[in-house]
């Protein structure tokens, strides 16, 4: 299986944050749209990644407030990507091995959509059902 088909199940709903907006604002879009993470987009181009982590970690060092503080002051600046046609294998490889909980798919420059662990798990999930049923099934119909 294959990152683009990942994507094509999921869709391409996408919601980003500018690097100078406020994060107080971003923690608000992601609490109302159920994300952990958003693309930071600069003039239509990926600038960053702003991740609950990063959040977290923004808060601990504040005491608990974010104030005025910017987007662009706290995401990750080059985060790691993946391609579509990136083997779930290998984005597993890759998400564990960076510790990256999302990843912005990127293909010639454009992003396509980000891909979350959670996403990774569903579809391994699924993929193994349906081979399942399909191993069950044959072996019913195995000739005596």
């Amino acid at each position: 299986m294959q990152v683009k088909e990942i994507l094509r199940v999921k869709g391409n709903r996408l919601i980003t944050a500018e690097p100078g907006s406020r994060a107080v604002d971003a923690v608000k879009t992601m609490a109302e749209q159920n994300l952990g993470s958003l693309v930071v987009l600069d003039q239509g181009r990926m600038a960053g990644m702003l991740t609950f982590h990063e959040l977290l970690a923004a808060l601990a060092k504040r005491g608990g407030a974010l104030g005025d503080l910017k987007v662009s002051e706290i995401m990750v600046t080059d985060p790691v990507t993946a391609t579509p046609e990136m083997e779930v294998n290998d984005l597993r490889r890759t998400m564990l091995d960076t510790s990256a909980r999302y990843l912005p798919v990127m293909q010639d420059g454009k992003l396509l959509g980000v891909i979350s662990f959670r996403d990774v798990a569903k579809a391994v999930l699924e993929e193994q059902d349906f081979e399942n049923k399909m191993l069950k099934g044959y072996i019913k119909n195995w000739p005596a």
